[in-house]
């Protein structure tokens, strides 16, 4: 389980302008380094997780931009360019004109062993999608991957390498990726008609693809995963919600569509008439979402967490640690996938606000970084009295995001300075949203409501008499009904929101 890291960074070095490169060699922490960034008029700079390094004190001219420029490969349509044989990337920054004033040379790694956390998944021959924000690992996982399967298991595999990231530039590719095969792409805009050549021309077993970034693409990874190809890729986005809710990628999972149901099925659900569903199989069976370099929340069934999704129901992946030894374990709940009420509104390690006041009365709330739009939508599915100001002065309490309030602007720190409660939540979503709002007025009380329905439905049984129940929302009349089914009862919802509760009667019985 021991990573070992290939960068090849001497590579880099040599290509740079000398007073860069003596400055770089004398930094002892080189394998850490992210990337090198040259920009016209400023200071040559060194990027490393935690710091930012300037590399002299004289700024970049473009005489030094320009001979850089000529010591590496050729542009293509996606302003990038690399080293023969390395993984390193380098992107340009134009002007008008298109003169190149800045150059970003991001350090490439093969890191072997890194794929031990999800190796199962990977041996499974599932179709697997990766999702992460930029930086995280991604690609690097992409190759080892390759390596893997196509050494280790004898699989036949085709990467389809649209800006040479994966397998590095030059004709040559570079042996990180094992003996996997790379097939090119000469633009941007042809990588999907590459991934059905891919599969049509060269009869592989795991076609591998970066970065899924269109409809076009999204259409050919179904037809890639339709021809019983496993299909292993990227794609924008940090997790499965963003998936659902971009209209060019949801075909990934199967697309989302609005359905209208029929009069009993929407009394049977507890729901509106109009609700979301899935239109068709997910693309991928399998989505690994990259928390962190070390951290992976895995939905083992694309299918099940897409539809629950969309019922309310919050997803639950198996969140898996890995340790400074390559070992890994699986946690059952950590601070940042909380149980719920606790870990939600955790500010840091160390400090975490009061439970959310039960709101009683009108409330306004004011929003500093949180999506107004979730907001309101949230609001309106609830069916809260919530007021959104535009002025923090009105405000009864702040909501905010946890990264936002880490970095305490002015805002934050005059409402906390006002004694103004000010709650975080972890992401920009609307399931976080709507979860505070929630907790907020007291709303999510599942095991209380199907506890409820439990006794009423054993009561109604026993007293052969209807028995309504406690007012809930949508989502929870939906399971009491089901639970009237289990015991062979008649159910129905009465009253309007937000006193709409259901209603127990025996089976073939009158409501009296």
């Amino acid at each position: 389980m021991r990573q070992e890291i290939v960068d090849d960074l001497d590579q880099l070095l040599e290509i740079l302008p000398q007073r860069v490169q003596a400055a770089l060699r004398k930094e002892e922490e080189l394998s850490s380094l992210l990337e090198i960034v040259l920009d016209l008029g400023r200071k040559p700079q060194a990027r490393f997780p935690s710091r930012f390094l300037d590399l002299g004190l004289e700024p970049v001219s473009r005489e030094e931009i320009e001979q850089l420029v000529q010591r590496m490969g050729q542009f293509g349509d996606d302003n990038r360019a690399g080293i023969e044989r390395t993984l390193h990337r380098i992107s340009a920054i134009r002007n008008r004109r298109g003169d190149i004033i800045g150059l970003t040379c991001r350090i490439g790694r093969a890191v072997y062993g890194t794929i031990e956390i999800i190796r199962d998944v990977v041996e499974s021959g599932k179709s697997l999608l990766l999702m992460g924000k930029p930086g995280v690992g991604k690609t690097t996982l992409l190759r080892e991957v390759a390596r893997v399967l196509s050494d280790e298991f004898q699989k036949r595999v085709v990467i389809v390498d649209t800006s040479n990231e994966i397998a590095g530039d030059g004709d040559i590719p570079h042996p990180g990726i094992g003996s996997a095969r790379r097939m090119q792409v000469a633009k941007v805009s042809q990588q999907a008609q590459v991934m059905i050549e891919a599969v049509e021309n060269h009869m592989p077993e795991v076609v591998i693809i970066d970065e899924i970034g269109n409809e076009r693409e999204a259409e050919a990874a179904r037809t890639i995963a339709e021809r019983g190809v496993t299909l292993i890729g990227t794609a924008h986005g940090i997790s499965l919600e963003n998936l659902i809710v971009n209209p060019t990628l949801s075909d990934l999972i199967g697309g989302i569509g609005a359905v209208t149901l029929g009069d009993d099925e929407a009394r049977r659900r507890g729901t509106q008439k109009t609700v979301l569903e899935r239109k068709a199989p997910p693309t991928f069976d399998t989505i690994v979402e990259i928390q962190d370099k070390d951290r992976f929340a895995i939905h083992f069934d694309v299918t099940q967490t897409v539809d629950s999704f969309l019922r309310g129901i919050l997803p639950r992946p198996q969140i898996r640690q890995r340790a400074e030894d390559g070992s890994w374990q699986t946690l059952a709940q950590t601070q940042e996938e909380p149980s719920m009420q606790d870990a939600i509104y955790t500010l840091d390690e160390n400090y975490q606000t009061e439970e959310p006041q039960r709101i009683a009365g009108k409330l306004n709330l004011f929003s500093y970084a949180v999506s107004r739009n979730r907001l309101e939508q949230a609001i309106l599915d609830l069916n809260i009295p919530v007021n959104l100001v535009e002025n923090i002065d009105e405000a009864d309490l702040v909501l905010t995001l946890r990264g936002q309030y880490r970095k305490m602007p002015t805002r934050l720190r005059e409402a906390e300075r006002r004694g103004m409660r000010v709650y975080t939540i972890r992401s920009n979503t609307y399931v976080q949203v709507k979860r505070f709002l929630e907790d907020l007025f007291g709303k999510r009380s599942e095991g209380s409501a199907m506890v409820e329905a439990e006794e009423a439905a054993q009561r109604v049984l026993r007293e052969g008499k209807s028995i309504s129940l406690s007012p809930q929302n949508s989502y929870l009349r939906m399971l009491q009904h089901n639970i009237a089914e289990r015991y062979q009862l008649n159910s129905e919802s009465q009253g309007e929101e937000p006193r709409r509760c259901v209603v127990f009667n025996p089976k073939g019985g009158e409501y009296r």
